[in-house]
């Protein structure tokens, strides 16, 4: 495998040492190692991966420099179009380099989530004309392809992308881990906002550890799944497929369960919310101000007011709560309140080792949820 270090020196013999992108579980010893040793305004922990594409740009614009722009591969959605319409050689002609983790390669495990994307991810560099090569997990080999990778973005100025298997790197753990003193844990919080919502009601949850943690309250309480819509991939999204259920079934109240690194990935999906005034509609965001399902690598989550964004986006009421008093109390009064409702719960970092995944396909809970939806 590749000590985190090597990689990183490596990259700054050929002069990129400048990073910008959104963490992703193949490489979070790189990002960790990076967050650790490079001084923050050299990592920029973008919204999303376009954003990522924009910051270096400019970067590359102000410096002449090439910079690297780090992502899971579902992520290559995001990068299409600067892609296509910024950096590519017919428009811009901007170099950056791709780090980009492989999900769901073909012939190995992994979620259902990652399957498609992971049969697609070469498929689509190859589709926008990019240059790319996979990674060797040995730093000899690892040495001869940042090389090549740098000797052709030279000599072109054009994007070349490092793909990135499983088990590429070395293990390396974040130094640099703050805490934020919230004493409730992000399931804890999950668990009493779904114990009070209404029988009818369906919640919409988000990517990562918050649709986990709930489909594991649920199988604690003996219940079944069909009210809940767990989104396994599409992050930044569910606040607009709550939405979309939510026009169309405004005798029911539908709530969506966010995370921060979500909700800010597409900020402005909360604009359309408000707009649609809906007043069965209450957006809880559990901010703990991490990326917490792809190694911890911060957010802005806790250094920005989100309660503020969403009122002055037009949401009819916002709430922040940092305790179990507080949230039970909060809890009580929404339900004499008119939506769209917006709910930043704050809770502590982290979440159970022992933390299982659902057990229902993505299409049994399509198909579960649109049966509940119906009745």
């Amino acid at each position: 495998m590749i000590r985190p270090e090597f990689f990183v020196n490596t990259l700054k013999e050929y002069g990129i040492d400048f990073y910008a992108g959104v963490p992703d579980s193949l490489l979070k010893n790189i990002c960790a190692y990076i967050t650790d040793n490079l001084p923050a305004e050299q990592n920029i922990i973008a919204a999303n991966e376009g954003g990522a594409m924009g910051i270096a740009a400019g970067y590359h614009l102000a410096t002449g420099k090439v910079p690297a722009v780090y992502m899971q591969n579902s992520g290559e959605g995001n990068i299409i179009n600067p892609l296509a319409s910024l950096t590519d050689k017919e428009v811009y002609n901007i170099p950056v380099l791709l780090v980009i983790g492989w999900r769901g390669r073909p012939g190995v495990h992994d979620e259902p989530q990652h399957v498609k994307q992971g049969k697609v991810t070469t498929g689509l560099l190859n589709t926008m004309g990019i240059n790319y090569a996979i990674l060797p997990k040995d730093e000899e080999g690892a040495a001869k392809q940042i090389k090549m990778a740098a000797d052709f973005m030279k000599a072109t100025n054009e994007c070349y992308a490092l793909v990135i298997e499983k088990d590429t790197f070395d293990a390396y753990t974040l130094q640099k881990v703050e805490t934020n003193g919230f004493t409730i844990s992000r399931e804890e919080a999950v668990r009493k906002v779904a114990s009070c919502v209404e029988d009818n009601a369906c919640i919409v949850s988000t990517t990562g550890m918050i649709s986990r943690e709930l489909f594991e309250a649920r199988t604690a309480w003996n219940q079944g799944h069909e009210r809940d819509f767990l989104t396994v991939g599409s992050m930044g999204h569910a606040s607009q497929i709550a939405l979309g259920i939510a026009l169309q079934k405004p005798d029911r109240r539908i709530y969506c369960f966010d995370g921060d690194g979500a909700s800010i990935m597409h900020m402005g999906n909360m604009a359309i919310t408000a707009s649609m005034k809906c007043k069965n509609y209450v957006h809880v965001v559990f901010n703990n101000g991490t990326h917490d399902s792809v190694g911890g690598q911060p957010t802005v989550g806790l250094r920005i007011d989100l309660c503020g964004v969403a009122k002055a986006l037009g949401y009819k009421a916002a709430y922040s709560v940092c305790t179990m008093e507080i949230l039970e109390a909060t809890l009580a009064k929404l339900k004499d309140v008119e939506g769209p409702v917006f709910l930043q719960v704050c809770v502590k970092k982290g979440n159970r080792k022992d933390l299982g995944r659902p057990t229902t396909t993505p299409v049994q809970n399509k198909d579960s949820l649109m049966a509940f939806l119906q009745k």
